[in-house]
């Protein structure tokens, strides 16, 4: 009779509890919320810069910065589509799967329309995954400066970790007493694994973000407290009670103790639990594009390729291997080949190319935290001591070379006599995408060497920078000024911890769940980078910004940049004095490739965005009127009222329907005359046998 007074007082007190701290949890959040609304409202020129992605505006209503449609659950809609379908019919009849981008009810107008996704050859590569060798870090004497932004920030990793200790050590200790003895998640973590990695792959997952994790860790807390309390008065209650309990636990012949037993047709009796990779359980969508093309239904390839500098790029694909139509997608700064298919099967650029017949491949420049290289001990200090001369001269040779190798060997029997290449290669680049492919054809055509491209199409390219914003020209003087201090302190720009990486992630969905704050963010970001209204706080929450790895900037990068918004020249890396030029260029200057634009022998289409505000549209004309006035035979230009991610991280269907006019004019290899060259062939030998 006590015991049960107890119990229900315990019981009642403990909900009281819960439903106070979490109402408490709730107001300071509506309050900080209401706060930042607040802040918006005063705020000048938000409503103009925060005009985005998919027309989003802080006026009328308060609406947060977007996640791609495909991701905002945490899984991908046709993963979802066909795990709804599964659980509602077991039987084995077949199924046309439509991948429709909102199986959630979307609310555009131009997600009414299904899409089946073609039949294409299945990829029989290897695959090779970004995080395969994050483990080979190591600490550089420079990461001092990176503790004490963690020290300012240990409070809120306390907060976030304390909570989930305890979780980890109910279920391991529950699981000892025989109460989880069929879940082998609980488990010792193996030897090397940070208890902090152990505990949040434990109790997490990836789709919740910092003040989800708060909820669970107010509750953890709560219920292993009240349930310390509940054993000790059970103790003190029924001190016999209790102690038969302790020793019918600690008895090894207790008959009641389990024991595994196998079904029918099961070789090991023993628990089995399926395997999941390290970046889907640690609390963040850690999904690579890999994922993102094979959950909506299209075939992949990963293919490995190795600079002649020793880095190693991941080359991705979305393979038609019968086609003669080849497609390159290169990313610009901070991004990789996950911007190119973001938007999920309508609007990202891979798959309408894609859709129409073409061969895609998916570029990924040097510059990953998970520093693959092929020497797995490089410092960090070595692996980021390059600039866009590498990307130009190194990486998009080695992807190209690569693209020309699979295809001349896939279309192997349609090669022609002439030497002529089978297949048409174009390229869409974005940003330092754009400045890189530029500098690799110039380069190429200086030195003789065949390029393999067919068109370019440059979608807001770099290069030309001395038009831009004050916060650009700030950090242009700063780089030059203290570059010979600064360039051995930090050798990248990125997020080195993998915590702090997860608490990038995690925010961006808070971000998203609390418009007011994601609002204020946002507009932070715009007055950074000058005004521009790209979605920038949805563009951290892709997957490609994960704790295992994220895209980094190197210090010569930005240096290069500087270096040519201050000489407001498009050239190649300065390297600080007449002798080092002379030894890598023949000339104390370095190479101007603006003066070279007369060498370049295909069309290039050149594309800005009106709301650009990081290349502004004056910046890209300039390409477009050094081409033309070099002689460049076919280069057009075009104007879109874009920002400066709204052209890879934004479903615009007008771009697409450009981009893809602009490709049509490349007329496919002509494979007629093969054919007829090899009939006539087979006639003579007909003839001959009759003869």
């Amino acid at each position: 009779m006590i015991q049960r007074a107890v119990d229900n007082l315990l019981a009642v007190t403990k909900e009281s509890v819960k439903t106070i701290t979490y109402e408490s949890l709730n107001n300071i959040l509506r309050l900080i919320n209401g706060l930042s609304a607040m802040l918006l409202a005063i705020l000048p020129g938000k409503t103009n810069m925060l005009e985005g992605i998919h027309g989003w505006e802080l006026r009328p209503t308060f609406r947060g910065p977007r996640l791609p449609r495909w991701m905002e659950n945490g899984v991908s809609s046709f993963n979802q589509f066909v795990h709804e379908l599964s659980m509602e019919s077991d039987s084995g009849s077949s199924v046309d799967y439509s991948s429709g981008e909102e199986m959630d009810g979307g609310d555009d107008d131009d997600d009414e329309d299904d899409y089946i996704s073609p039949a294409s050859p299945s990829s029989q590569s290897s695959r090779f995954s970004r995080a395969s060798s994050y483990t080979i870090r190591q600490k550089n004497w420079a990461h001092w400066i990176i503790s004490i932004f963690v020290w300012l920030l240990l409070p809120a990793r306390l907060m976030l970790t304390i909570p989930l200790y305890l979780y980890s050590f109910i279920l391991n200790r529950d699981s000892k007493s025989g109460a989880n003895r069929f879940s082998g998640r609980f488990s010792v973590p193996p030897a090397g694994r940070k208890a902090l990695d152990h505990v949040v792959e434990r109790a997490t997952d990836r789709r919740r973000g910092v003040i989800e994790d708060l909820h669970l860790g107010m509750e953890i807390c709560i219920e292993s407290v009240f349930d310390g309390i509940h054993k000790v008065a059970a103790c003190v209650i029924s001190p016999m009670e209790s102690l038969k309990g302790l020793l019918r636990w600690s008895s090894p012949d207790d008959s009641s103790a389990y024991v595994p037993t196998a079904a029918l047709g099961n070789d090991d009796p023993t628990p089995t639990e399926r395997r999941t990779r390290l970046n889907n359980s640690l609390n963040t969508d850690g999904r690579t594009c890999q994922d993102v093309i094979t959950e909506l239904g299209f075939p992949y390839e990963a293919i490995n390729v190795v600079t002649a500098d020793g880095y190693v790029l991941l080359l991705e694909r979305i393979p038609r291997r019968d086609s003669r139509k080849v497609l390159y997608l290169q990313h610009g700064v901070f991004d990789s080949s996950m911007g190119w298919v973001s938007n999920g099967i309508v609007g990202s650029p891979a798959f309408a190319a894609y859709d129409q017949g073409y061969d895609v491949y998916l570029g990924n420049f040097r510059g990953l935290v998970s520093r693959e290289h092929v020497n797995n001990n490089i410092s960090s200090r070595e692996y980021w001591r390059y600039s866009i001369n590498e990307n130009g001269i190194e990486d998009i040779p080695a992807m190209i070379d690569k693209i020309h190798q699979v295809k001349t060997s896939e279309l192997e029997e349609e090669t022609t006599t002439n030497n002529e290449q089978p297949y048409k290669l174009c390229a869409i680049c974005h940003s330092l995408g754009g400045a890189a492919i530029l500098m690799y054809l110039i380069t190429r055509r200086i030195q003789e060497k065949p390029h393999h491209l067919s068109r370019l199409i440059l979608l807001s390219p770099a290069g030309f920078h001395h038009d831009s914003p004050s916060p650009f020209t700030i950090l242009e003087y700063l780089l030059l000024w203290f570059s010979p201090i600064l360039q051995p302190l930090v050798p990248a720009f990125y997020i080195p911890t993998r915590f702090f990486r997860m608490l990038l992630n995690k925010l961006a969905r808070d971000f998203h769940n609390y418009p007011a704050v994601g609002g204020v963010v946002q507009t932070l970001f715009g007055y950074l980078l000058g005004g521009d209204s790209s979605n920038w706080v949805g563009v951290i929450g892709l997957p490609h910004y994960n704790m295992n790895d994220m895209p980094g900037v190197s210090f010569g990068i930005a240096l290069h940049l500087a270096q040519m918004k201050h000489a407001r020249r498009f050239r190649m890396f300065d390297y600080g004095s007449a002798a080092a030029n002379m030894a890598v260029y023949g000339s104390p200057e370095p190479l101007d490739l603006g003066e070279y634009y007369g060498l370049i022998d295909i069309p290039v289409d050149v594309v800005a965005g009106r709301k650009d505000k990081v290349i502004r549209p004056s910046m890209v004309r300039k390409h477009y009127r050094l081409m033309r006035d070099a002689g460049v035979d076919e280069v057009s230009y075009n104007e879109f009222e874009y920002a400066h991610l709204d052209f890879t991280f934004s479903h615009r269907e007008e771009l697409l329907g450009y981009v893809m006019s602009r490709l049509r004019l490349v007329a496919p290899t002509n494979t007629k005359h093969h054919k007829s060259l090899r009939l006539k062939k087979k006639d003579q030998e007909v003839v001959a046998k009759d003869v």
